[in-house]
């Protein structure tokens, strides 16, 4: 099941809006005769990748299955899986979780049981939970998790007082940040740091795939020169903001506005809520479109916001040994005013990156 799980981490952020799923089949000799895992989304399921593998057919007899997740036994974009391996000639599988999902929900167990199958469920049960944690967020809060990424200096400062914030972090620190990007459905960030920063959001520093790239820009006056407007991933970038008239004339060429002959990407236009963004409907809205982890790379008003409205999952903050003694706070305006009020991590590690030190913490 180590094994099974380990397989099925090399599919992640590529999964989404599925689950990332890995399979092993042992022969009655003991001897691992299949593996698989689920690659991308659409594409074959784990158990039916490691059935394919498996060289010497006569071997299924009296096999035994390890897979992470419960097959699936509804008709989606590929057949059931708990049907496929009810067919073969196996002794026993092993799960790691059950599917909580409306479609499985023990269907996929109950259809192997029948086939006379000895099927146990629960080996390694927490490691599959928390390899699929993001999956099992969104299916509990029809949000996506949100990671808030935080680079300050000993001081708590994110910026100087001119407004720049290169580099605060060491370069190992930075070379994380860009697994993350390509681990995460999305990048988002504020309008405020689209325009001081004017950053591109890619993935540079490591292999992997471009995430979706957000922009909460609740007037919509980012102007289109910007690198997440114009730049070749343009069409990966989406603005959310609350001007539904403005966005309505998105193509009328006599607005000074962003238009289809500048920005290929998409607009989301959500309520307006004490003058802002609503964030929280944002989210629900970018859920539905299958981002189900996004990486936000904010500045102080987007982290702020997150946090006082319970929308950041966890916490990933870089500190610099470094001192500015002045400029933009991290993070500013919780509405805390006594000590008793302060809100403690309940699960945190610290770890070394470069010459900084990581807290991550979950929220």
């Amino acid at each position: 099941m180590q094994r099974a799980l380990s397989l099925a981490a090399k599919a992640k952020g590529y999964t989404a809006p599925n689950p990332m799923v890995g399979c092993v089949i042992v022969s009655k000799e003991g001897e691992v005769i299949g593996e698989g895992y689920h690659e991308r989304a659409g594409k074959a399921h784990a158990e039916v990748n490691a059935v394919e593998a498996v060289s010497d057919r006569e071997k299924l007899e009296g096999a035994v299955v390890y897979v992470t997740l419960e097959p699936c036994s509804h008709h989606g974009k590929t057949p059931p899986c708990a049907d496929m391996l009810a067919a073969l000639p196996l002794q026993r599988v092993v799960i790691a979780m059950k599917d909580p999902t409306r479609k499985v929900n023990g269907k996929g167990i109950a259809r192997l049981r029948k086939a006379g199958f000895e099927v146990e469920v629960g080996l390694l049960e927490e490691e599959a939970e928390k390899l699929n944690e993001v999956w099992l967020h969104v299916l509990a809060t029809d949000r996506p998790f949100v990671t808030l990424k935080i680079a300050q200096t000993a001081d708590g400062y994110i910026a100087a007082p001119d407004g720049m914030s290169k580099w605060i972090s060491c370069k190992e620190s930075r070379k994380r940040v860009h697994r993350w990007r390509a681990e995460n459905d999305a990048v988002m960030v504020g309008r405020q740091t689209a325009e001081t920063d004017n950053p591109s959001l890619t993935v540079r520093d490591v292999e992997g795939r471009q995430p979706r790239r957000v922009v909460i820009d609740g007037p919509l006056d980012l102007q289109p020169h910007l690198n997440l407007l114009s730049d070749q991933y343009e069409e990966k970038t989406i603005i959310i903001t609350y001007q539904k008239e403005k966005a309505a004339g998105l193509g009328d060429p006599m607005l000074n506005l962003l238009t289809p002959n500048y920005f290929r990407g998409e607009t989301i236009v959500v309520d307006r809520r004490n003058g802002h963004t609503d964030l929280r409907q944002a989210m629900k809205e970018l859920a539905k479109r299958g981002i189900h982890s996004i990486l936000v790379e904010g500045g102080q008003q987007l982290s702020t916001a997150l946090l006082r409205q319970g929308l950041a999952d966890r916490l990933q903050m870089f500190i610099a040994p470094k001192l500015l003694g002045g400029g933009t706070k991290s993070v500013l305006g919780l509405g805390l005013i006594h000590m008793e009020d302060v809100r403690p991590f309940d699960r945190y590690t610290w770890t070394q990156v470069g010459s900084d030190m990581l807290l991550t913490a979950d929220l």
